[in-house]
């Protein structure tokens, strides 16, 4: 294996080891709802203080609606933190609270007069109880409501002996408003959980393809190099090959998901005619050209990158000022372009040329690679892509993404391929600079 083969695979290893999986960020939809709560039971309970003030003459014994009031105010003083959260609401809590709830219901009559109830005069808690049947929402949804409701129902028909409009009116109201409450609630937290698994599907789904494009980028082309050598070389050698081709075949089945049966390894080792494969893999030619790698962290000029492409067959085209990138966003439009050469030097021909044309947009910046070869046959990239041959659907296409920005193909066979890359301003790949593949 040669020193450049050497540093390709190592370069390919280095940047797995630096880079780490993206970040998914959590969210909660509960969060305002118990915040919502927290102070409506502060709000409520100074409500229900200001009510039994204004009426406390009228009590039959107001002392004991002096004690209960005294009593559900040191209670909120004690446990108004554990409406703040999902974890500090417990069940024991919610029990508790709902029978400070049920327990003023039930004692308002033995503290106020039968004419006043009788006239509808609130409970001693009145509509602070309500707080109580929401934390039980929340916390476990329709059904615990339902539950919860139901009580605080049963201890305000207790109260009032009677089938009285306005009782009947506040326990369905109540009822209906609670159980709506956590339908509600559990219909966010459902979609939570769904939105929560897309994102870790997705960062997983970005971070294989990275390491896919790694892979393509560094040991699918040294075995195809070991596979071709050897079988030009013949003997032992012929056989070194054919397993490195067996491998390489294995190892894109792999990388492309595994959904597409492999090929036959001895298919491996015919070459696409010129023009067939334009667009499918650079690797079983010959490994990819180093790529420069911009110096620090800061903005780097994309012409000082793109500018050792150019040679005999290959124009190189630049404004006359920088064309600044972050540096690792300015690393992988280069290694973009390096693949693109690739394909031209592979299925072009060795007569073939290439031109790379830099273009500094206000909001983007455009690298177009247009060659004289003999174009992409029809439909030939989507079927390099189920084939596992991703070159294009990795190396380029994928970079691109990573990067927010897009690659688009123009060909017309006999006439050449134009690809043009763009990378919007101000952008870098996820999980901050990647080594590169190529070193």
């Amino acid at each position: 294996m040669t020193d450049m083969e050497t540093r390709t695979v190592r370069g390919g290893l280095a940047a797995k080891g630096r880079s780490k999986p993206p970040t998914v960020l959590r969210m909660s939809v509960e969060l305002p709802l118990w915040r919502a709560l927290t102070g409506y039971r502060i709000l409520t309970l100074v409500y229900a203080l200001c009510l039994v003030g204004l009426s406390y003459q009228k009590y039959e014994h107001p002392l004991g609606a002096a004690a209960y009031m005294g009593a559900l105010t040191v209670w909120m003083v004690l446990t108004w933190r554990r409406t703040t959260s999902a974890e500090r609401c417990t069940r024991h809590f919610l029990l508790a609270d709902l029978g400070f709830a049920v327990g003023g219901i039930l004692l308002t009559p033995l503290v106020d007069t039968h004419a006043r109830i009788m006239d509808g005069a609130p409970t001693l808690p009145s509509i602070w109880t309500a707080g109580a049947v929401l934390g039980f929402a929340i916390k476990g949804g329709w059904r615990w409501a339902a539950v919860a409701s139901s009580a605080v129902a049963v201890a305000n028909l207790v109260e009032r002996q009677e089938l009285a409009r306005d009782t009947v009116h506040n326990v369905v109201l109540v009822w209906v408003a609670s159980v709506a409450i956590g339908y509600v609630v559990e219909v966010a937290r459902a979609s939570e959980r769904t939105l929560a698994r897309a994102l870790q599907i997705e960062a997983a789904t970005r971070e294989r393809e990275r390491l896919a494009r790694d892979i393509h980028d560094s040991v699918l082309q040294v075995l195809a190099m070991v596979q071709r050598r050897g079988a030009a070389i013949g003997g032992e050698a012929a056989e070194l090959g054919r397993m490195a081709g067996e491998q390489e075949v294995a190892l894109r089945t792999l990388v492309a998901g595994g959904l597409v049966s492999p090929p036959r390894a001895a298919a491996a080792t015919v070459p696409h005619p010129a023009g067939e494969g334009a667009a499918d893999d650079a690797v079983a030619a010959a490994p990819a050209a180093p790529v420069p790698e911009p110096a620090g962290d800061g903005p780097c000029d994309v012409r000082a990158l793109l500018a050792p492409f150019a040679g005999a067959g290959v124009t190189f085209s630049e404004p006359g000022a920088p064309v600044e990138l972050p540096a690792a966003a300015a690393a992988e439009l280069a290694a973009a372009v390096s693949a693109a050469l690739d394909n031209v030097r592979v299925h072009a021909g060795d007569g073939a040329r290439a031109w790379i044309l830099v273009e500094d947009e206000p909001r983007a910046v455009i690298v177009t690679v247009r060659d004289d070869g003999p174009g992409i046959p029809e439909g030939r990239l989507a079927d390099a892509e189920r084939e596992g041959r991703l070159g294009v659907a990795l190396s380029i296409r994928g970079r691109l993404r990573d990067l927010g920005g897009a690659a688009e193909w123009v060909s017309v066979p006999g006439q050449g391929t134009e690809v043009e890359l763009t990378v919007p301003k101000g952008t870098a790949p996820e999980g901050g600079r990647r080594g590169k593949a190529r070193a």
